[in-house]
Order: C-alpha cells, then structure tokens, then sequence
C-alpha cells in the first residue's frame, strides 16, 4: 500500500475513448494539492490502464510489467499533484 492513497480505485480498459494507442494510463480525479475539502461520501478518484496501448509497446512480459510499472508510479504521482514536466525530470514520464 502506498502512504496517504486512499478513495482510489484502480480500472483496466482496452483503450482511451478516442481509440487510440497513443495514451498507457490515465489519472481521472483531482490531485491532493488541487483539493480545498473531500471527504466520506466522495466519488472515488480513478486510475485507468490502457490494456491494449501497454499490449502494443512491449515487447515480452518482462516489459509489459515494467510499462505496468512506470505508468502506475506515474499516475500515482499525479493523484499527489506532481505533474508531468517534474515526472520527467525525475524519470518517471
């Protein structure tokens, strides 16, 4: 469990609603730093994987985890509001 990730759920879909492949994963909610209350009774904050986009670029198991890897580091990063230009600074984008 990752400290502070709470009201989350995590969803597999086969693609972005535009089709493409060009998206892994997506953050479907509001960052930490962007929240001035939540609280019980909230609708929970998403994290999506993109089944298929992930299928297209790896090339083995060993890489599809590590995609699967990268890009859950990566949302996870954006439900505590860090965006992308710091993630790639980091390694992570």
């Amino acid at each position: 469990m990752v400290d502070g990730l709470e009201n989350i759920v995590f969803v597999v879909e086969d693609r972005p609603e535009d089709g493409s492949l060009d998206v892994l994963g997506l953050y479907d909610g509001y960052a930490l730093t962007e929240r001035d209350r939540y609280g019980f009774g909230e609708v929970p904050d998403r994290i999506i994987l993109y089944r298929e986009s992930l299928l297209a670029i790896a090339a083995d198991e060993r890489q599809l985890r590590d995609e699967i890897h990268v890009t859950l580091v990566h949302e996870i990063a954006h439900f505590y509001g860090i965006d992308d230009d710091r993630l790639h600074e980091l390694g992570w984008a």
